[in-house]
């Protein structure tokens, strides 16, 4: 989320640092020594400054390809006479809050590649959809067919209102039985989630996807960007436990208990983690409370994986919420990517592409992280 506000930000910093760059320069040497164990001027190679965000034209991009993907393959490579008759489907929340973010891609893909875009909830496309034999997927109102389904939301619990077999969730299965393009698959959805960087993060699991000799260092390369990361289930290991008796000893202010949620207002810090563990756990028949291989996980731990707590550089920052300065301090920030990959029925890759970066910032004494949830703000990496 945020590619299209992440990219109105990024132009944002360009402009301001770039016209009042006197006024603003001794912050950024500050910060620069910070995260810089070289604080002499950069080589006139390196880029400095605000970088280009291309996210609102390689997203849009990527779903094109998808689209023109879904032309060739089951329209014999011809548009239908009027393109609206075929779209992209934006699934959202009902009383989506994050509207202005998604519209900006929704204009991309109209002004640059002249694709419809159709906005519904997963309640409302429990009435709308319909399955031919072949896969097609309409919409009922409009009699449009889609080739793209675009999810914006479908990643909480409470996106699924009418419980675990009710309408939003039979609207989630005729939409992916279909044969539109989805974004993500489930396959890929699911990847997203806590519990399988978890099992990545197992050994000898990378090495089951880059079993090439030639593969390993791209294996230690993307290892050595992993934190800890530990199961909270019945698949829990020694090193797993040795993890949760570090809380229970003292160590909460190492580790980060998450759900499979996103965005921020679930996780447990501190002394909310400690007394999480200390009230879900328990030493058989009394044994050395010290003992991690004497140590039993309540059933209830099952959903969240237990994370070693990261503790980036703090940089100083001004924050700005709702047009007004929420406060000026120490801040610490999360630098993300968005990448655009399209891959075929067969498993070939037809696009794969980075897309951008989104940062978010939040004052250093704050635990929880997320922009929606009020925690954080959108800023840009400024290159130095």
């Amino acid at each position: 989320s945020f590619a299209g506000l992440s990219c109105k930000i990024a132009n944002l910093h360009q402009y301001l640092t770039s016209r009042f760059g006197k006024q603003v320069q001794d912050f950024l040497n500050a910060n620069q020594k910070i995260v810089s164990s070289d604080s002499s001027s950069s080589s006139s190679s390196t880029p400095v400054g605000v970088p280009e965000n291309p996210a609102l034209e390689q997203i849009p991009f990527a779903i094109k390809v998808a689209y023109v993907r879904y032309v060739e393959r089951f329209k014999d490579g011809v548009a239908p006479s009027s393109s609206k008759d075929l779209v992209v489907l934006f699934v959202v929340q009902e009383g989506e809050t994050n509207t202005v973010d998604q519209r900006f891609l929704e204009f991309a893909l109209w002004e640059t590649h002249g694709i419809p875009v159709t906005r519904m909830s997963l309640t409302r496309l429990h009435s709308e959809l319909s399955l031919d034999d072949n896969g097609a997927l309409t919409l009922a109102s409009s009699n449009q067919e889609i080739a793209v389904v675009y999810y914006r939301a479908g990643y909480a619990p409470t996106d699924y209102p009418d419980g675990d077999d009710g309408m939003e969730w039979k609207a989630r299965l005729t939409l992916e039985t279909s044969r539109a393009a989805k974004c993500p698959s489930l396959g890929y959805h699911l990847a997203g989630t806590k519990k399988v960087q978890q099992e990545l993060a197992r050994p000898g699991v990378l090495e089951r996807f880059f079993s090439k000799p030639e593969e390993a260092d791209k294996v230690k390369a993307m290892r050595a960007c992993f934190a800890g990361l530990y199961s909270m289930g019945d698949d829990a290991t020694s090193e797993d436990l040795d993890a949760v008796q570090k809380v229970l000893d003292g160590g909460e202010a190492f580790y980060v208990l998450k759900p499979q949620r996103e965005g921020g207002g679930y996780n447990f810090y501190g002394k909310e983690l400690a007394k999480k563990l200390r009230d879900n756990t328990s030493h058989s028949n009394g044994d050395d409370a010290k003992d991690s291989s004497n140590l039993k996980l309540a059933s209830s731990l099952a959903e969240y994986i237990l994370m070693q707590r990261l503790f980036p550089p703090q940089q100083r920052a001004i924050l700005l919420r709702n047009g007004k300065v929420e406060g000026t301090g120490d801040s610490i920030s999360e630098l993300g990517c968005f990448g655009c990959l399209v891959v075929d029925p067969d498993g070939e890759i037809v696009h794969n592409q980075y897309a951008g970066f989104l940062l978010r910032t939040k004052f250093s004494n704050v635990d929880e992280g997320g922009v929606a949830s009020g925690f954080a703000t959108l800023s840009s990496p400024y290159l130095c």
